[in-house]
């Protein structure tokens, strides 16, 4: 797919409503839209913001072309100065987002957009699905991560993938999330995520024995060697073998480092029995790399049963987020602007009270405690509000307002910062390396107890006294 036909991956009641605004003379009428999720995957805590790197490209190469005109044209349903306005189409508004790798938390704003309402429809299909799919397997691959307690997490997804994109973006979000590295060429190529990987059954087979198609490999590959010890027996073949082929060909190069790799039978059984067979052949430098449908439970149980497993090799189960395949990041008006400049909150009321919008252009500050340097919660506040961290501030729970907080000596941070400024990029994209750091350094800081994977602690997203002021007398004069 070439960026020139991104323009159309919307949905297209976007182009509808865009006509019906631009017939109405609301084309300069500016509007406030909101990024947003209800509901941390798996039960999880946390999320972790992805995919804004793919927004911006998005954005700076908007552009209708004319095949595009031509395809709206003959549906006979656009105006043709709604074309005609298409056809010179550039992005002139203001984005705000959490930089990648920013854990988050549900119904606080990921990205808000501030821009003309026509500008400000017609990119939410591309920026929903950017943001859903990556933070869906940011968030995956780092309680995979998490549960791997230090030992390297490798991305081995890409046949399991949905589609391209799915491979190569989904590899970038793992990478960020804290994996070690891929097994996607395309994804180092793209983005200079590590890519490595070991042999397949297929390369073992076409010898006329394991040992000879191990000790070919070595001397191919001496600096980077992984066997893969399971096509026909592991412990009476394909470890021996392995040791045969490390001793005769690599050990007399004095290369020590090497390592195998189970795919398949009882992971900590035979990585025990393969452990004990490498440390006794002298080969302690020698890693045990497992793979085979791999996902936190079970990296967690393989650890806790005492498993000798250095290194992870995941795939279905991250690329595709298995366990909860769905991200549900929304895309909700919050606030327009009238003939004066003036900011007009909106709300969307519901039956169901967990989709009632936070209305207004918004800020969102995090709160950390300067002792220990955790977060100890968010809070929404209206655009021109700002915390005076020289003063203790009294936090509420927006559902049950009677349970509230006074927080002392404490850091606020802001978590929107700019991205483009009247159409302007005006941030720089990190490095991948750098946005890894990054997510890693924050998701550091918060406490254990919401990181756990069965029932973690629920972290606040408070709102300000003047948000909750606001939103509430919105829902008295609406429902």
């Amino acid at each position: 797919m070439t960026d020139e036909t991104y323009a159309l991956l919307c949905d297209f009641y976007e182009l509808t409503m865009s006509n019906g605004y631009f017939l109405k003379g609301f084309i300069d009428k500016v509007a406030y839209f909101d990024v947003f999720f209800r509901k941390v995957p798996d039960g999880g805590g946390f999320a972790i913001a992805a995919g804004l790197e793919q927004v911006i490209e998005y954005i700076k190469n908007l552009r209708f072309s004319k095949d595009d005109i031509k395809y709206l044209k003959n549906l006979n349903m656009f105006s043709d100065d709604f074309l005609e306005y298409l056809s010179n189409f550039r992005f002139t508004g203001d984005i705000y987002a959490v930089p990648e790798g920013t854990p988050v938390f549900p119904n606080e704003p990921i990205i808000t957009i501030k821009a003309p309402v026509i500008e400000a429809q017609l990119i939410e299909t591309f920026t929903l699905l950017s943001v859903n799919h990556q933070s869906l397997i940011a968030t995956k691959a780092n309680r995979i991560v998490r549960a791997a307690r230090g030992r390297t997490v490798l991305e081995f997804g890409s046949r399991r993938a949905h589609g391209t994109d799915g491979a190569v973006l989904g590899a970038r979000a793992a990478f960020i999330a804290g994996c070690g590295g891929t097994a996607c060429a395309m994804t180092d190529k793209i983005y200079g995520v590590p890519a490595g990987g070991t042999m397949a059954h297929s390369w073992i087979q076409m010898f006329d024995s394991e040992y000879e198609a191990f000790k070919t490999y070595c001397e191919l590959y001496p600096n980077n060697v992984t066997l893969l010890v399971d096509t026909y027996n592991v412990l009476k073949s394909g470890v021996p073998n392995a040791i045969r082929a490390f001793k005769e060909v690599l050990i007399p190069r004095g290369i020590t480092k090497c390592a195998i790799r189970l795919d398949s039978g009882d992971m900590t059984y035979l990585s025990k029995k393969a452990r004990e067979m490498l440390d006794n052949a002298g080969l302690r430098d020698c890693k045990i790399v497992a793979s085979n449908a791999l996902d936190e439970y079970i990296i967690s149980d393989l650890i806790s049963q005492g498993a000798c497993i250095d290194i992870f090799g995941v795939g279905e189960r991250l690329i595709t987020s298995k366990s909860e395949p769905v991200f549900g990041g929304v895309y909700k008006l919050c606030a327009i602007e009238d003939d004066k400049g003036k900011i007009i909150p909106k709300i969307k009321l519901s039956e169901n009270v967990t989709k009632i919008t936070n209305p207004h252009f918004k800020k969102v500050y995090r709160l950390f405690e300067n002792k220990t340097g955790k977060a100890i919660a968010d809070q929404l506040c209206v655009y021109d509000e700002i915390i005076d961290q020289k003063k203790d501030l009294e936090i509420f729970d927006p559902d049950a307002t009677w349970k509230r907080k006074t927080i002392t000596d404490f850091t606020a941070k802001e978590l929107l910062v700019p991205i483009f400024i009247g159409g302007k990029k005006v941030y720089n994209v990190p490095s991948i390396q750098e946005t890894r750091k990054y997510c890693m350094e924050q998701i550091d800081s918060l406490w254990d107890e919401v990181k756990r994977f069965e029932f973690p602690h629920e972290y606040y997203v408070d709102l300000s006294q003047k948000l909750w002021d606001i939103k509430h007398k919105l829902i008295k004069e609406n429902r």
